[in-house]
């Protein structure tokens, strides 16, 4: 196992860093990337290797890679993990922060998927870890973009899924529900700053509260929780497609998928406290 090679995206903080801490414990030499490198000193203790990157930058990305390659020589894990909330009305959210929703949440995921394929093609093995939310199967008011780029991310994964299987490649989707990290709160903020006055206002607030609720936050998982999941997804000799894991995540989905969309609709109105 020493010899295996990770990359996790959004390693300063949250699902990132506890899998990195994961896979580092499993064996892996385990590259942590994010542009807050001084927020991961603490991971090198360990033996984690810190990793500037910023995923909406195409240098950034592709430097990052080649000095694993040049370092390692190979790279048997990418966990895609980078990622946040942008939320707001979509009348009121800029579409260039919709566009940067996008280049983090799914774009640059998938040029880091294009960088590592080569190399996984060659050695003919490997795992593309995909963590989306349940947010990429379900739906909450003022989230469009957020929603929208996870709802990409799932269907990105399987096509890619379906043409990596000839080359010994598995890609993995992770759906987290509920996690304590910082997610909540940012996402808070920004459906504030865009919404929190005028039209939207009433719909904002109350999407704010639920968020950062202290029954949420006190019912919601640990990252930890994902970062056992993604480590069990890569060590699998046949892992499953997909891993639904997390506070509300399988129950959200279920219900997504037999209720009708209204009733939905007016299921997930009354869970935020919509006026």
């Amino acid at each position: 196992m020493s010899s295996k090679v990770a990359l996790v995206t959004g390693g300063s903080s949250g699902i990132g860093e506890a899998t990195a801490v994961k896979l580092q414990q499993l064996g892996y030499t385990t590259y942590a990337a994010a542009r807050r490198t001084e927020r991961m000193e603490h991971l090198t203790k360990s033996g984690i290797r810190p990793l500037a990157m910023d995923v909406s930058n195409d240098d950034s990305i592709r430097s990052g890679v080649e000095q694993i390659l040049a370092e390692e020589g190979r790279i048997d894990v990418l966990v895609n993990a980078a990622g946040y909330g942008s939320y707001g009305a979509v009348e009121d959210v800029p579409l260039a922060e919709a566009r940067n929703q996008f280049e983090v949440n799914l774009f640059g995921a998938a040029r880091l998927t294009q960088l590592v394929l080569p190399p996984m093609r060659e050695q003919r093995s490997g795992t593309i870890v995909n963590v989306t939310s349940m947010g990429g199967k379900i739906y909450t008011p003022l989230g469009a973009w957020y929603h929208a780029t996870k709802h990409a991310l799932e269907a990105l994964s399987d096509c890619l899924r379906m043409e990596l299987k000839p080359f010994g490649i598995n890609v993995v989707v992770i759906e987290p529900g509920g996690i304590k990290t910082e997610w909540p709160s940012i996402a808070a903020e920004k459906v504030r700053a865009v919404s929190g006055t005028g039209p939207y206002a009433a719909q904002s607030n109350a999407v704010a509260a639920s968020l950062v609720s202290e029954s949420t936050q006190r019912r919601s998982s640990s990252p930890e929780l994902i970062a056992k999941t993604i480590g069990k997804a890569v060590t699998a000799r046949r892992p499953k497609t997909r891993y639904a894991v997390g506070y509300g995540a399988k129950p959200m989905i279920f219900l997504h998928g037999v209720l009708p969309d209204r009733w939905f609709d007016a299921f997930i109105s009354r869970a935020v406290g919509m006026p």
